[in-house]
């Protein structure tokens, strides 16, 4: 970083931990008591405290990154400054920890940022700076800095792990892993993402050699026609390439560490006869091909400040004058899925606390046929998505989708929270906003902050079975 940029980033993240910190002390006021899922992670991160590695509550779903990483902190903190009694894993304190992640993730989206922006370098300080922020803001991670959740320190080690990947420290990014995957099983997806990059990397450079060579045939991979038969040359090269010994020696040997990680995550599944570790009667795996839709959507108005303009419309209108069978095609498709696939989760239907109930209570259940009337959105807001990584590679493309499939689709429950990974690789690798456009953007992340946080504070509300106060949150 530059000297000046330096200060102005530093003083950021100074404010933006005050700030933090007093929003942290009014949640703890009014919220003393562990809240949702933090019954389970306060008692277990307090065994761990205590020295009981070998107690285990089977109704938590992950595995124990989140309290490990929590006594590593806490622990010495406690040894020096001398302190006894109830304060120790409390769970103000274990909360606490999540506050340190964020300033963390402040830090790695702004290295990622300046990392993956590198022809943007100049001119575009406050761009960076303001990127970094707004993305540490957005609203469904930053609500989780308050509680004792998983998703600040999962989100923290998956951004730490790709940014080691860009900077081809493999081994580190590996162990990076490793520790992700102990906070979420499900980041083994991301782990794979960051392997799938330097895979499309050769493959890219592969591409290049063999069109070089003809000079007869310009064919950047950039501009592989979107047809049957620009499919069928890009699956022919895919083919080739994965089953060439020179091509596959030369991903082994950068990408070993990284197929370490997932011999070892096979082997766990195989020990732990599947990927979730308790409660596996509720996060059953299945095909919910409308997640990704829901994603898509998730990502078109979180990012509609930076991703939508006159001008992209007009190009979604062209493309659908250009290719008008293609996009039927398309949406045909995407009806079939919503009408065989969708799948709804008991928890979504009965658990009122949660946003994505009122979002399915109000607008899916209102009639049958809302569901299917939202597809021509739905094709919409992903061609947005799709249109957003026109500068990046096929293959770069192509790995990301089938991680965002894998992340998404195998969900039942519609949960915000595992949207937020990949939205944020989303964010990251879209062209450096304009300073407006960011401007808009924070602002808006500002203000659902506001709103959600206020709701979560002060609409208090009771069920009639239980004397206990209720929130609304994420």
């Amino acid at each position: 970083m530059e000297k000046f940029e330096g200060y102005i980033f530093t003083a950021l993240c100074s404010t933006n931990f005050l700030i933090s910190c007093l929003i942290f002390s009014r949640v703890t006021r009014e919220q003393r008591e562990p809240y949702m899922d933090e019954i389970f992670h306060v008692p277990q991160a307090q065994k761990y405290c205590h020295g009981k590695f070998n107690e285990w509550d089977p109704m938590i779903t992950t595995l124990p990154g989140l309290y490990l990483v929590s006594v590593g902190v806490i622990k010495p903190v406690v040894w020096l400054a001398d302190l006894t009694g109830a304060v120790v894993c409390s769970t103000a304190m274990l909360r606490f920890i999540n506050l340190l992640f964020n300033c963390g993730n402040l830090y790695l989206l702004y290295l990622l940022i300046c990392k993956l922006h590198l022809r943007e370098k100049t001119r575009t300080t406050s761009r960076r700076v303001l990127s970094a922020l707004s993305l540490s803001t957005f609203p469904v991670l930053y609500f989780f800095n308050f509680l004792y959740y998983t998703d600040a320190g999962s989100t923290f080690f998956i951004l730490f792990t790709y940014l080691m990947t860009l900077y081809g420290c493999h081994k580190a990014s590996a162990f990076l892993g490793v520790c992700s995957v102990l906070f979420r099983q499900t980041n083994i997806i991301w782990v794979a993402f960051c392997t799938g990059t330097l895979v499309a990397a050769k493959m890219d450079e592969a591409w290049r050699l063999e069109h070089t060579k003809k000079r007869d045939e310009k064919s950047p991979l950039s501009q592989v026609p979107l047809s049957f038969s620009g499919a069928k040359k890009v699956v022919l090269f895919t083919l080739e390439f994965l089953t060439s010994p020179s091509h596959v020696k030369a991903v082994l040997l950068v990408a070993w560490p990284y197929a370490v990680v997932g011999v070892g995550f096979l082997v766990f599944v195989v020990l732990n006869d599947g990927i979730v570790v308790g409660d596996r009667t509720s996060h059953e795996a299945c095909l919910n091909f409308p997640q990704l839709f829901y994603f898509f959507s998730f990502a078109l108005f979180f990012s509609l400040p930076v991703s939508l303009c006159y001008h992209r419309v007009l190009r979604f209108l062209h493309a659908l004058k250009r290719q008008p069978l293609f996009f039927l095609f398309i949406t045909g498709v995407s009806l079939l899925l919503v009408w065989k696939f969708t799948l709804v989760h008991r928890y979504l239907l009965a658990d009122n606390r949660h946003f994505p109930f009122y979002v399915w209570n109000r607008l899916f259940q209102r009639h049958e046929l809302v569901r299917f009337l939202l597809v021509p959105a739905y094709v919409f807001a992903g061609w947005n998505f799709l249109d957003s990584f026109k500068s990046r590679s096929l293959f770069w493309s192509l790995a990301f989708l089938a991680c965002l499939l894998a992340a998404t689709v195998p969900q039942k429950l519609l949960e915000f929270r595992y949207f937020i990974v990949p939205y944020l690789m989303y964010r990251l690798h879209m062209p450096l906003p304009s300073l407006p456009r960011l401007t808009v953007e924070f602002l808006l992340y500002t203000a659902v902050n506001a709103a959600t946080l206020y709701i979560f504070i002060s609409k208090t509300f009771h069920w009639p079975n239980s004397a206990a106060t209720q929130r609304f949150m994420w």
